[in-house]
């Protein structure tokens, strides 16, 4: 038996070749990478949560297409970003709308404010006899915006007084604002002494501290003369400076008597029929100070009839008045209240107003506070309507 030939040296394979090797093979797929994460579906729920909304709803269509096609991972992810996206675009969308609607509202009220003439000047740095206006003309605020403007140009309003206020009582309670209230009477009184002259339309509005205010150290009033009702042009200042002595005396005199009788108890008479009686005793007193006045008047040239008719008329009101603090019962007290009004006329009034050289234009106010107590379009406020702030 002859042996086969050796395979010549050099390089090549060994003959026969030896067999393969046996082993462990690695799993099916492995060394292959996973699938990887879209990255429109992160990028969806980021922006709907912290940056656009309606970017992330874009990201999670996109990222829902190309993991369909691709493979990716991430398709919860996705869903979750487009339904937030979603929920915060709705979102977005309402309060857009609510802001767009707010200032839709704004708008007038801001252009009231860029057609509003004068210079802007707080409310605390106007003085009396200082003119301004408000926007829209609304002098019915807490503490309005005011540009000061020459009392020659249209103006909403007049200051009559820029005082401390000493007030019983918490401020904003009843007690402060009657005190307020009756301390602006008073000073429109000597700034617009001859009352008759003002225009019908003319309003007392006054401007208090409030609780929050007060507690800051405010303690300014600032009382006003509105004319917002038409175009008013002119200082409405007729004081004690711009009259005659004899104007001054007779008007502190008929302002004063008209002022309290102007003030009667906020109640109810059948309420509170003590007060009234203090305050019928306030009218009798007040008028006796007129008459005495008007005593001292009688003998003045020019004024031979007015004053001796005048002081008849207060003579009489003042007995029923007296009469009515002495009331046993409210029917009596108004009886009595009936009879004082009824004793002084207007027509008298008129005439010594006229021999004094002042107005005699009859306000409505007068004419309407003549009717009494017991009339319902009538009323008890001797003066022209107010308005507090």
């Amino acid at each position: 038996m002859s042996t086969p030939p050796s395979p010549p040296p050099g390089p090549g394979h060994s003959w026969p070749p030896p067999p393969p090797h046996q082993g462990w093979g690695p799993p099916p797929g492995y060394g292959q990478q996973p699938p990887a994460l879209n990255g429109f579906a992160l990028a969806s729920l980021l922006s709907g949560l912290l940056c656009f909304p309606p970017l992330g709803v874009a990201f999670g269509i996109a990222a829902l297409v190309q993991i369909a096609k691709r493979g990716d991972r991430g398709k919860a992810l996705a869903i979750v970003g487009l339904v937030v996206s979603v929920v915060m675009t709705g979102a977005l969308v309402f309060t857009a709308g609510r802001v767009l609607s707010a200032a839709g509202d704004r708008l007038p009220a801001l252009s009231e404010y860029a057609d509003v003439e004068g210079d802007l000047t707080d409310l605390g740095d106007l003085r009396a006899g200082d003119c301004f206006n408000v926007p829209g003309g609304d002098l019915i605020d807490e503490r309005p915006v005011t540009y000061r403007i020459d009392c020659a140009r249209v103006h909403h309003g007049e200051v009559t007084a820029s005082k401390t206020l000493d007030v019983p009582g918490a401020p904003e309670s009843r007690e402060a604002d009657r005190a307020s209230e009756d301390a602006c009477w008073k000073a429109q009184d000597e700034y617009a002494m001859d009352t008759w002259a003002l225009p019908e339309y003319a309003e007392m509005f006054y401007y208090a501290p409030s609780r929050r205010s007060w507690r800051e150290g405010d303690r300014t009033l600032l009382c006003v003369i509105g004319t917002t009702e038409e175009e008013w042009r002119g200082s409405l200042r007729k004081d004690a400076g711009m009259l005659g002595p004899e104007q001054v005396a007779f008007l502190r005199a008929a302002n004063a008597a008209e002022f309290v009788m102007s003030r009667p108890p906020d109640s109810d008479v059948e309420d509170v029929l003590p007060e009234y009686q203090a305050w019928a005793r306030e009218v009798h007193a007040v008028l006796g100070v007129e008459a005495k006045f008007l005593q001292g008047e009688a003998a003045r040239a020019g004024l031979e009839k007015a004053v001796p008719a005048q002081l008849a008329e207060v003579e009489a009101a003042r007995a029923q008045w007296q009469r009515a603090s002495q009331a046993r019962s409210p029917e009596e007290f108004d009886k009595q209240w009936d009879r004082a009004l009824a004793a002084m006329s207007l027509e008298t009034e008129q005439a010594l107003r006229g021999a004094y050289g002042l107005s005699t234009v009859v306000p409505q106010w007068m004419r309407d506070s003549q009717s009494g107590p017991g009339d319902p379009d009538g009323g008890t406020d001797g003066g022209p309507s107010s308005e507090s702030v």
